[in-house]
């Protein structure tokens, strides 16, 4: 690091440095509309795949419940974490899309114990602190059995640096029957702070803000079954390509924070429906 950059505080010069990288590779700080349709191609896929995956009464939790294994490591209360994809490539260009899926059972929840706590928005920050700093339903209508909620949350995410950004969500819950529902949160804009909390907070434009983070999708689906609440959210998020010898500062968060994201918010339910 230079002498200039070693009077900076660690966060300030590594974000320095993750600007300078992006304005002398002239990378956009914005998703390619290449990037956005295959993130939209993959979105529509994994969609389609999940309302077939509803439609099973042994399949309904993917193909994880299948094995004997995993139900009895879900029933010892040891959640199963996978990584189904960490992409790039020609049909992502300049961005990376990363889907994680996470299951967790909590003996003795219901359906009805799930809704409450996740329709809780007034208690989210409760609940899922520090992570959500914030939340508020901006609009909600009942159509069709189902459930229509915009969305914001104010989100906090570190992993050798802090990230602080403001989420808009379009959020859907369906009650299929007395056992079985589901939920999908879909980012409508997500929007980088800087300075958050302090008097001259703001938040980024385009050109300033970092790209750690242009998409996050959620799909939760959850049975009662065993004596209890099998949970599943699937999480995946768009992010900008990691800057070429940037690795060691921006590696460790659009890579790490996916994944430590969907784990905590899978025990933090779990912790709020054993309450």
């Amino acid at each position: 690091m230079s002498r200039r950059l070693s009077f900076l505080c660690p966060r300030t010069a590594i974000l320095f440095l993750i600007a300078l990288a992006a304005a002398t590779a002239g990378r956009a700080t914005e998703p390619t509309a290449a990037a956005i349709a295959g993130f939209n191609s993959y979105i529509a896929a994994l969609e389609s795949r999940i309302d077939r995956q509803h439609q099973s009464q042994d399949g309904f939790i993917s193909s994880v419940l299948s094995d004997p294994n995993n139900r009895a490591k879900l029933q010892r209360g040891e959640p199963i974490i996978e990584r189904i994809r960490k992409s790039g490539g020609p049909d992502l260009p300049g961005a990376t899309l990363y889907h994680w899926r996470g299951t967790a059972f909590v003996p003795g929840a219901t359906v009805a114990d799930y809704e409450r706590v996740m329709e809780d928005f007034d208690g989210m920050p409760k609940t899922f602190a520090p992570e959500i700093v914030r939340a508020k339903v901006l609009d909600r209508k009942n159509e069709g059995g189902r459930t229509f909620i915009q969305a914001w949350y104010r989100v906090k995410q570190h992993h050798v640096i802090t990230v602080v950004m403001d989420i808009a969500y379009d959020v859907v819950l369906a009650r299929l029957d007395a056992k079985h529902g589901y939920s999908a949160s879909r980012s409508t804009r997500i929007t980088e702070i800087a300075d958050a909390g302090a008097s001259d907070e703001h938040a980024m434009t385009s050109s300033e803000a970092h790209g750690f983070m242009w998409r996050l999708n959620a799909y939760w689906s959850y049975e009662e079954r065993d004596g209890g609440l099998y949970m599943q959210i699937e999480s995946v998020s768009l992010a900008r390509s990691i800057p070429t010898g940037l690795g060691w500062a921006v590696k460790p968060f659009v890579e790490s924070v996916p994944r430590e994201s969907l784990q905590f918010t899978l025990q933090a339910t779990s912790n709020a429906l054993k309450k």
